[in-house]
């Protein structure tokens, strides 16, 4: 990592830093926590469309913190270094299997299952970029006669 001072701010909008969880089920993220309330929610809108789109992931399982411990971890490094429109994720995939419908009902991670959630992961961008543009789009005028 090249850090410039005074650091610049540079225009990135994801960074996801993937891992292998040993003790909690699922696939679920971490995120960074912000003063700004906006920002704070705008953040939460990827895990949660990727929580519609994955069986597999948690939304609930998901933690937004600023732990001292997680300081030198790339989405803490990054989510101070980069502007107030990138946001930085942990996702952690549970080593052994992830539960659906009920605490019984543990089913075990296969390569399939790893893969299916990454192309989970490319179908939730085209889903956040798609509400973007309906977002950001300028609404259309309508003339009356």
């Amino acid at each position: 990592v090249v850090v410039v001072f005074p650091p610049q701010k540079i225009n990135l909008e994801f960074y996801i830093d993937i891992h292998a969880h040993s003790t909690m089920m699922n696939g679920f993220m971490y995120g960074n926590i912000f003063e700004d309330e906006e920002r704070f929610q705008r953040q939460a809108v990827f895990p949660k469309l990727l929580c519609q789109n994955a069986e597999d992931f948690s939304y609930s399982s998901t933690s937004f913190n600023r732990d001292a411990v997680k300081a030198g971890t790339g989405r803490r490094f990054l989510g101070g270094l980069l502007n107030d429109t990138s946001y930085c994720y942990t996702l952690e995939v549970s080593f052994y299997s992830y539960i659906l419908g009920g605490p019984t009902s543990a089913v075990p991670y296969t390569e399939e299952a790893y893969m299916k959630l990454g192309r989970n992961v490319a179908r939730t961008f085209l889903d956040y970029y798609r509400l973007n543009s309906l977002v950001e789009r300028p609404l259309a005028t309508t003339k009356t006669r």
